[in-house]
């Protein structure tokens, strides 16, 4: 959403996928608001299953021609350890997760090469880490930034850039879909000064991809961090991710 609402005087035809309908035709209502002139196209669809990417892919096939830019925003977390978790879930946040970001990029790229665009891969901070108690969620991010870096590598002679986002916690809804019913709120532990803002996540990436940049971590802790986690030797590594204070009890009743 918040993509959509800073580039609204930037487009002449934008595509809203999520599950929540109501939620995706308030967005629009207020982006037509903005800018009368601003084709929206709702699709409704959870991309969590293969029939909802299929027909969104069918939809972005018949676009007019013109430079596209894709943002694979979408993401699911858990919070709490893999031998409990639910296999369900499991299977949303590999599909919403990888499957979703790399069907939908082979789904545009060959337009963005003969017509021009760009590509926005929102990763995390978490892609740089093995995190117990969010296992999937981590491993998952790892594939975004690795499987984006390929891509840009692959397409950068047609001047397509490719970027990976990779911001540490971000003041949404996301900590609280991934906290399991019964345990306390992981995603909330990390500290307030890691935080970072939504304009700056947002405003930082749509920079770094006209500045063609592979990686973007907002703000300078997040970047300082991220060069941390890359230059730490493994073996150092599991041992600080095995002190690492975890908070998946569940709360007392």
């Amino acid at each position: 959403m918040a993509f959509a609402r800073r580039l609204v005087g930037e487009c002449a035809h934008m595509v809203l996928v999520a599950r929540r309908k109501e939620v995706l035709m308030e967005l629009s209502d207020e982006l037509r608001s903005a800018n009368p002139s601003l084709k929206v196209t709702v699709l409704a669809h959870d991309l969590a299953t293969e029939t909802g990417r299929a027909r969104v892919i069918q939809h972005l096939d018949e676009l007019p021609a013109g430079k596209t830019l894709l943002i694979n925003n979408a993401g699911l977390g858990d919070y709490g350890e893999y031998q409990s978790s639910a296999p369900e879930r499991n299977h949303q946040m590999l599909h919403v997760n990888v499957l979703a970001v790399a069907e939908l990029t082979r789904a545009l790229l060959p337009r963005m090469v003969e017509q021009g665009g760009g590509i926005i891969n929102i990763a995390s901070l978490a892609a740089d880490l093995f995190i117990p108690d969010f296992a999937i969620y981590a491993a998952s991010k790892a594939f975004v930034a690795s499987f984006s870096e390929a891509i840009r590598l692959e397409v950068r002679k047609a001047g397509v850039p490719v970027v990976a986002v990779c911001p540490g916690p971000v003041h949404t809804g996301f900590g609280d879909v991934a906290r399991r019913s019964g345990c306390t709120n992981g995603y909330s532990s990390f500290k307030k000064w890691v935080y970072t803002s939504v304009p700056t996540v947002v405003n930082g990436a749509l920079e770094a991809l006209a500045q063609n940049k592979p990686r973007f971590y907002p703000s300078r802790r997040i970047r300082l961090i991220g060069w941390v986690l890359r230059n730490t030797p493994l073996g150092l590594m599991r041992l600080i991710m095995g002190m690492r204070p975890r908070k998946v009890e569940a709360i007392q009743k």
